[in-house]
């Protein structure tokens, strides 16, 4: 599979202001969409995007062989580069593409919530013809690499498309001083304004191969998303033994998150409803900071354990608590819990590393006990709880072990034909029931197969 790393590298050059280009590159796209709204029942049937692409352009774009089109592009975009032109065009048709999908996805649910006599009071969707884009400098008719530091864009500068000569920050191309991109291939960069800067995005390309066949997968990673700890995670190999184990924790970023949050809030109960902008920031990036040091430590410790998985539960959007003690202070918590951000920057970084992601089903992973006991209880923090047999421990822990456990489950019971399946979950009741299935049914599950060979 392909996997991309983007430097984004700050351009030093203050005195060169690059907005007009952005807004040039901007009202051209308005333009387009605009065009491509009117001739959509021309395009739409267009066997691809090229060919959309071409028939626009020819609508639009002055030439020799073509002095009258349609539409006259030339005329308040005078000199605009080629490839730029033919961007713009593709994004335009994404964005009208997107419109109609809406509109029609609108139009059903109108029509299913009218013939069941419910009011519907959903409004229409509009197409958005300004956008905040950036535009793409393709090589090399956009854009030249002289040296790391040191670049030649087109730009538009004084009603003109010109070259410019560019110096960049290439703290970004580094790691613990080491060059991040060996082996990669460089890509068209973008042109993006943050804040008052403006940086150049440079995407790099790589391949990474994953295993396929999961039935050769010998060591999981199960990791357990949780509010007091950031992530639990262990490595359990197939046959059910645990060999690792991991308890991620940022206590300094969540005292200073929590910190950053009632401040806002005592702003806002001083000053109503206020915007402040300066305390959200904090709040985003400590949040970043939470998601990407986490993601960190759960790669390294699968690459640490050569796991083959990192395997999480799928955790979907979770109902708020209303009626016990502490119900508010929870609800707070889930209200910043970041799971699905931690989850996809884990797969950004796993797979470059040829580890999969997996999910199995999230009901009853803290419910059951690993070794099969049954039910535990959990204490006021829900940070332990207590097996039947009277035995303490970690509530996380024990849910990690079940979420590797489940995986392998999975996978060893889906090949097998039906009558040997049902044969093997009579002797291992629980793995009949996914809600059940623990350690302690994997164990068991490998020995039963194991008698069976």
């Amino acid at each position: 599979m392909q996997i991309v790393k983007t430097a984004k590298l700050k351009i030093l050059n203050r005195n060169q202001s690059l907005m007009p280009t952005l807004e040039i590159y901007r009202k051209a796209l308005s333009f387009y969409i605009n065009t491509v709204y009117r001739e959509w029942n021309s395009i739409k049937d267009v066997e691809n995007t090229n060919a959309q692409v071409a028939y626009l352009e020819k609508i639009t774009h002055k030439t020799a062989k073509n002095p009258d089109p349609a539409y006259d592009f030339d005329k308040d975009f005078y000199k605009f580069p080629s490839y730029l032109r033919r961007a713009c065009i593709a994004e335009s048709i994404g964005y009208v593409k997107g419109f109609f999908s809406s509109v029609e996805n609108y139009e059903q649910e109108k029509a299913a919530a009218l013939s069941k006599g419910k009011k519907f009071k959903k409004k229409p969707p509009v197409l958005q013809l300004t956008h905040n884009s950036f535009p793409v400098l393709y090589k090399p008719v956009m854009f030249i690499k002289q040296s790391d530091s040191k670049v030649k864009i087109k730009a538009y500068v004084n009603n003109d498309w010109v070259w410019l000569d560019l110096t960049l920050d290439t703290k970004n191309l580094l790691s613990s001083k080491k060059y991040r991109f060996t082996g990669y291939k460089e890509l068209n960069p973008v042109l993006v304004q943050k804040d008052k800067h403006f940086y150049l995005h440079i995407p790099y390309l790589t391949k990474a191969t994953l295993k396929t066949n999961a039935i050769d997968d010998e060591i999981a990673i199960g990791v357990d998303l949780g509010l007091t700890k950031s992530a639990v995670c262990c490595a359990v190999n197939k046959n059910g033994t645990v060999i690792g184990r991991l308890f991620i924790n940022q206590p300094i970023e969540k005292d200073r998150l929590f910190r950053t949050i009632n401040r806002l809030s005592k702003a806002k109960r001083q000053s109503g409803c206020v915007k402040a902008p300066n305390y959200w920031r904090v709040i985003k990036n400590i949040e970043k900071q939470i998601v990407q040091d986490t993601a960190d430590r759960i790669v390294e410790f699968a690459v640490k354990h050569n796991a083959d998985v990192i395997v999480f539960e799928n955790l979907g959007r979770m109902k708020q608590p209303k009626d016990f003690y502490g119900a508010k202070k929870l609800r707070f918590k889930l209200h910043f819990w970041a799971k699905q951000a931690i989850v996809r920057k884990t797969l950004q970084q796993a797979h470059f590393f040829g580890i999969r992601i997996a999910k199995v089903l999230a009901k009853g992973t803290s419910k059951y006990a690993f070794d099969g006991s049954g039910e535990v209880e959990r204490n006021a923090k829900r940070d332990l709880c207590r097996f039947t047999t009277n035995k303490h421990y970690h509530s996380d822990l024990n849910a990690s072990y079940n979420i590797a456990a489940r995986f392998f489950i999975k996978f060893f019971l889906k090949p097998l034909p039906e009558m040997v399946r049902l044969q093997l979950q009579a002797k291992v009741p629980e793995t009949a029931a996914r809600h059940q299935q623990t350690l302690s049914s994997l164990i068991r599950l490998r020995e039963a197969l194991s008698l069976a060979a």
